[in-house]
């Protein structure tokens, strides 16, 4: 059903309610909570409510008594006419209730007058919130890990849009650190002639293809640029360590723009780890450790009582040699991001990050700055193995060590790098992030019901196709009798396309995209059983004006779901 139908329905519980409860002492105290929901078994009707027995006992009545005077009101109520045809009791007191058809058939007309905002949802007016993902070390390429991250993270962030919130998309840089020296080593060490596999290259050193691409680049006193920061000219110097790390960051950020435009991913704000250092924010937060009474020195060190906030020990801080430990700053940040007016933060990250959530939560309830607890969120994914051509891809010239992001793209794509985008987005979120994955490339190039994102796409196609022969006016289907519209698969598909705003809800409010990806499978499903049950362009003008009614409301979700995934919904295939 749709949002509007299911208030409706619980406005007629409440109605019906409100003389049973008047001259009793709960009148005054009690509001009733109506829970709709769908029976397990359809034969027992649309909608189930089992309000009789939560209020049976307060009321001091038998359940099936109560529930019986309900259904005598609500069936009296003018107000279910056209909504409710009728309403029986089940076992203890279960209320279950028949919409109507035409209740059921509305949801086209809803679909044709709302377009591409059908779904969309005002409950996150007000409310900002900061979506981090991908947050790539400006080490190497982007790899499948950073991949999924990405297809989660963007499909998460529309979520969020479409039911109101204030979203911002943020990428972390770890630009700091061993990581970034072990890189300039790296190059250092292709300047100077070495390559993989020789005594004098450094054991720790990148062995990417992409290594020598930035050295080359560098003896060449080339310019890069970023998408956000200042460009950076190589000194050519090949004892200039900085000069190279600076160079080599930049470079590499670039090249990771250039994977994220391909996978037609976009970030509202980057954040450079740096920052937090230079401006302070770390000792800030140090700062406010210390003050909070939760740490302590010992051996040299200086610790922080996580055991108080549940952690399975205490946390090192600050080691012997003055640095900190890695979850330091990720403590600043998020209480950076808290003091930049976020009321929640999800962070999309690699189930490798498990370790630190316990300890960046302890930190931020341990500065006591109203910090709510379970900030930030986390959705943690699992890893991802390609196959191809029936055995697992390892490794990858370009990157040397592991799949890149730009070769799932291409490889899917067969050339095409918008078949291959698409592919790689749809497959990345079908899953459960905390599910392992494993990406097949050949299924990703089929053009059957094999492959999921064809067979979604298809549908799409096959609805536009269908249009074409009918040559008539869309405009004028907003007036359409959709009364004619009784077939089974008919009313699957009209059950299927009302559900969709209550999809985004529920993937939103549980923080799991992988929904959307099944809800399209399902729509894309029934829309091909219609259409091997039934045929649109028949000779009777009232039946095929009205499927062609329910063909537009079901392109158009399918367009809207696969747009909030960032997959394209082409009208050819």
């Amino acid at each position: 059903m749709l949002a509007q139908q299911k208030q409706d329905i619980t406005a007629l519980f409440q109605a019906a309610l409100a003389p049973i409860l008047a001259g009793t002492d709960l009148a005054a105290t009690l509001v009733p909570n109506v829970v709709l929901e769908r029976p397990r078994d359809p034969s027992h009707g649309d909608v189930a409510c089992n309000i009789a027995m939560q209020l049976a006992k307060q009321l001091k009545m038998n359940p099936r008594e109560l529930a019986t005077k309900l259904v005598e009101a609500l069936l009296a109520d003018p107000a279910r006419n056209g909504l409710i045809d009728a309403a029986d009791i089940a076992g203890p007191g279960f209320i279950n209730l028949r919409v109507s058809a035409a209740a059921k058939q509305a949801v086209v007309k809803t679909v044709l007058a709302q377009g591409d905002k059908f779904g969309a949802a005002d409950t996150g007016a007000g409310k900002k919130v900061i979506i981090e993902f991908v947050s790539a070390n400006p080490t190497g390429p982007l790899h499948v890990g950073h991949g999924r991250q990405a297809a989660l993270g963007d499909a998460l962030s529309s979520l969020f849009v479409s039911q109101g919130y204030d979203v911002t998309r943020e990428f972390y840089y770890n630009d700091a650190g061993v990581q970034i020296q072990t890189l300039a080593n790296s190059v250092q060490a292709r300047l100077r002639g070495h390559k993989p596999g020789d005594a004098a290259w450094p054991e720790s050193a990148y062995n990417g293809d992409y290594i020598a691409d930035i050295a080359a680049d560098f003896l060449a006193k080339k310019t890069v640029s970023a998408s956000d920061g200042s460009p950076a000219t190589a000194s050519g110097d090949i004892e200039d360590i900085e000069s190279i790390r600076a160079f080599a960051v930049t470079y590499l950020r670039n090249e990771q723009d250039i994977d994220l435009q391909a996978f037609g991913v976009k970030f509202d704000n980057y954040y450079l780890e740096s920052s937090l250092y230079s401006d302070g924010k770390v000792d800030a937060a140090v700062d406010m450790l210390n003050k909070s009474g939760k740490t302590y020195e010992e051996d040299g060190a200086l610790w922080l009582r996580t055991e108080d906030y549940g952690d399975d020990k205490n946390r090192v801080m600050r080691k012997k040699d003055g640095t900190y430990t890695y979850f330091v700053p990720d403590v600043a940040y998020h209480i950076v991001k808290f003091q930049r007016g976020f009321q929640q933060a999800i962070n999309v990250q690699g189930s490798d990050h498990h370790g630190t959530i316990a300890r960046v939560r302890a930190g931020l309830q341990a500065v006591n700055v109203g910090i709510p607890q379970g900030f930030p969120d986390y959705v943690l994914h699992k890893m991802v193995t390609v196959m191809k051509g029936g055995e697992e891809v390892k490794i990858s010239k370009r990157a040397g060590s592991y799949v890149t992001v730009r070769d799932l793209i291409e490889w899917s794509g067969g050339g095409d790098i918008t078949k291959g985008r698409d592919a790689v987005r749809f497959f990345l979120i079908s899953r459960k992030a905390d599910t392992e994955f494993v990406f097949d490339v050949d299924v990703a190039l089929k053009t059957s019901d094999e492959n999921p994102v064809y067979y979604v796409q298809y549908a799409h196609a096959r609805i536009c196709r269908m249009l074409e022969q009918w040559t008539g006016d869309e405009a004028a289907l907003a007036n359409v009798d959709l009364s004619p519209l009784t077939a089974p698969t008919e009313a699957t598909l009209l059950a299927t396309l009302a559900a969709y705003p209550e999809a985004l809800a529920r993937a939103q409010a549980e923080l799991g995209p992988h929904q959307i990806a099944f809800y399209l499978r399902d729509l894309a499903a029934n829309l091909h059983s219609f259409y091997f049950a039934e045929r649109v362009l028949v000779d009777d003008e009232a039946l095929k004006a009205a499927r062609i009614a329910l063909m537009v409301a079901t392109r158009q979700v399918l367009r809207n779901g696969l747009a909030l995934i960032g997959v394209s919904a082409p009208n050819k295939m």
